[in-house]
C-alpha cells in the first residue's frame, strides 16, 4: 500500500519525499525490537514517572566523548 502510495500517488498528487515507512512489528518477531522496547520503557519510567529503576542500567551505555553524552536527546 506505501508502495502504491508513493507511486501513483493521492487526490493531490503524488510524493515527491516520503520521509519514512510506518514498520509496525510484534516484539516478539526479533531480539532487536524487544531491545528497542525495553530501552523505550526504560525512558518512559524516568521521564515520566521519575522511576530510575530500569534507566540507571543503560546510563553509561551511551556515548560519551568529552564530557558530552551522544546517542540520548533529552528534551526539556
Amino acid at each position: 500500500m506505501a508502495r502504491d502510495f508513493k507511486t501513483i500517488g493521492h487526490e493531490w498528487g503524488t510524493l515527491r519525499n516520503m520521509a519514512e515507512v510506518p514498520a509496525f512489528i510484534d516484539s516478539e518477531a526479533t531480539r532487536l525490537i524487544q531491545l528497542a522496547d525495553l530501552v523505550a520503557y526504560a525512558l518512559f519510567r524516568k521521564y515520566e514517572r521519575k522511576d530510575t529503576q530500569f534507566s540507571q542500567i543503560i546510563d553509561n551505555k551511551y556515548d560519551c566523548f568529552g564530557g558530552t553524552r551522544h546517542g540520548l536527546h533529552e528534551r526539556i
